[in-house]
């Protein structure tokens, strides 16, 4: 991995704070797709993306490139990007060496099974999504610097510095921007009791927010690393806003919160290896049994958006989804059957039912039945590569937009609602509609179930791509399309991205397209075949890189969000 540059980093440091004292600067343009030599960092926000790229610039390698990222995602990505929240993390090294770190939040201690029932048993309609009581014990502050620990090359120090002069200099709204400030005004007036920088005003496009409190908390994290954040004048400010709002996370929750690497899940389909999440993401084992299923058949031959190749897609999306809300959840608490349902033996089984002319119903897999949850899905995802083929792939979450709309009172960073990933009550969908039984229940110290699925594709032994997206439930099968449009219909990765896309999670029986995906007859003969029809207007927000046959680094960012941004040199 490459050296300090220190010369390098001072000038660039320098230029920053020149560029962000400008008055007369325009918001950044997103780039949707770059080819580039040797970099590519795709990330939720332009600025986000540069910082990466300078990191990379000065020294750095993909690690330290992506905690750049994620450190200025909390700045000019509010609604997502976050030190309030957790995520997942998938790492390559230029010499085929893979790992991956859990720093998903937790529940508090006082956390019951329970918390979210009234005195019938019934859920509390919004209880596990708003407020103070929403919140995980958030995981991202210690996860960062743990992946930095192993494998970082510049100081950590330098790596938060970016973002700290990103919200102390402020930095331009686009119109998406303030345009969603504005819509959540209502929540942060109801949920929050002190005066944060995000509030009191009617934002317009061009408007600059400056973040002086959360700069102030950055300072922290980067003079005194997790201490920075669990402990001290921070941890201090988090509990006395749980205090202030009847949340239940305590001092001993942030100090004893700790990241855990896991072993990443892998398969292989066809020439490639899949490299991917393991739980409490329930992405890897998902991404990897959709794709067993489907291997045995000719999707090439079928075509892309075909009523073959989406019948066979979403009848293997149904049981695999079946199999995330009856086993998996945390593995520290529930003996979660990995191996076992990743078979191709079980898998085999699992599509004995699958019939080639018509719709296996969902209740002949499990009988339930829930409705459609559409929301908002507020994650972020980046991939970067570097020059010496180092790749990471990392999804990080509020959960909904600004997550459960509390900003810690003084410390400037919103919490999350990632709570409402538990299953408050056996059946009882959460706002994705994805249901969840015993593995996902609610315990002390407990890490929710997700559908993050942050993963690192090789090809012949060799790095072929970096891929993830937010999108709630959405964001497995958008994978996992994205993947079989490059290697099984042949669309380069920008159109692999950009073509429209369908999910089916099992429950509620229904393959949901994103509007003039599938032409009339496609979704007449679909219907014919017993399958159920939502439309919406998008889904997940892919962020890929492909490495091509000439070693060249193609990244596409997706067009679905207008601040997704990749770029290379």
């Amino acid at each position: 991995m490459t050296g300090l540059r220190n010369n390098a980093w001072l000038l660039t440091l320098a230029f920053v704070t020149l560029f962000f004292s400008c008055k007369k600067e325009l918001p950044y343009t997103a780039h949707k797709t770059a080819v580039a030599d040797s970099v590519m960092v795709a990330a939720a926000h332009p600025l986000a993306t540069q910082v990466g790229l300078d990191i990379l610039r000065q020294g750095g390698n993909a690690m330290d490139a992506t905690v750049a990222v994620q450190f200025a995602l909390a700045v000019v990505y509010p609604r997502a990007g976050n030190i309030g929240g957790g995520g997942f993390m998938v790492i390559r090294n230029h010499d085929g060496e893979i790992a991956s770190i859990d720093y998903r939040e937790k529940a508090p201690m006082a956390a019951d099974r329970n918390m979210y029932l009234d005195s019938l048993g019934n859920v509390v309609d919004g209880l596990s999504r708003n407020g103070h009581l929403a919140a995980g014990v958030p995981g991202s502050v210690a996860g960062l610097e743990e992946a930095h620990s192993r494998y970082g090359n510049l100081p950590f120090k330098q790596l938060v510095e970016p973002a700290i002069h990103l919200a102390e200099a402020g930095y331009l709204l686009s119109e998406t921007e303030a345009s969603r400030l504005n819509k959540y005004q209502e929540d942060f007036d109801k949920q929050n009791t002190v005066a944060h920088a995000f509030t009191n005003q009617e934002w317009q496009k061009g408007d600059r927010l400056v973040q002086k409190e959360l700069a102030a908390t950055l300072k922290l994290i980067r003079d005194q690393g997790r201490d920075g954040f669990y402990k001290g004048l921070t941890a201090d400010k988090i509990v006395a806003e749980m205090q202030r709002g009847n949340g239940i996370i305590t001092k001993e929750d942030l100090a004893s919160y700790q990241a855990q690497w896991r072993t990443p899940v892998t398969t292989d389909y066809k020439q490639y290896k899949i490299i991917s999440m393991a739980p409490p993401s329930s992405g890897g084992v998902v991404l990897s049994q959709m794709l067993k299923m489907v291997e045995p058949f000719p999707l090439a031959d079928y075509g892309l958006h075909t009523v073959e190749s989406v019948h066979l897609m979403a009848e293997a999306s149904k049981r695999a989804y079946a199999d995330r809300a009856k086993y998996l959840g945390d593995a520290d608490f529930f003996p979660v059957p990995q191996d076992s349902i990743m078979q191709d033996d079980y898998l085999a089984v699992k599509m004995a039912s699958f019939h080639p002319d018509k719709a296996t119903p969902s209740e002949e897999i499990d009988a339930e039945k829930v409705e459609l949850v559409k929301e908002s899905f507020e994650t972020t995802h980046t991939s970067v590569v570097d020059a010496a083929g180092n790749a990471v792939s990392v999804t990080t979450t509020l959960n909904s937009n600004f997550g459960n709309k509390v900003v810690v009172g003084n410390a400037g960073f919103f919490l999350n609602n990632e709570m409402d990933d538990f299953s408050a009550k056996p059946g009882v969908p959460n706002q994705f509609g994805l249901v969840g039984a015993e593995a996902n229940a609610i315990h002390p110290q407990k890490r929710m179930l997700s559908s993050m699925t942050p993963t690192i594709i090789e090809k012949e032994g060799k790095l072929f791509m970096v891929i993830g997206a937010p999108g709630g439930s959405t964001i497995i099968t958008a994978v996992y399309q994205v993947f079989l449009n490059v290697a099984e219909f042949g669309l380069p990765v920008a159109e692999a991205v950009n073509v429209g896309r369908f999910h089916h999670q099992w429950l509620p029986d229904a393959i949901m397209v994103e509007k003039g995906t599938l032409g009339e007859q496609t979704l007449d003969s679909l219907k014919a075949m017993g399958h159920t029809i939502t439309e919406v207007d998008r889904m997940a927000v892919i962020k890929a890189i492909q490495v091509l046959a000439d070693g060249k680094l193609s990244g596409a960012a997706d067009p679905r969000n207008p601040d997704d941004d990749a770029r290379g040199y």
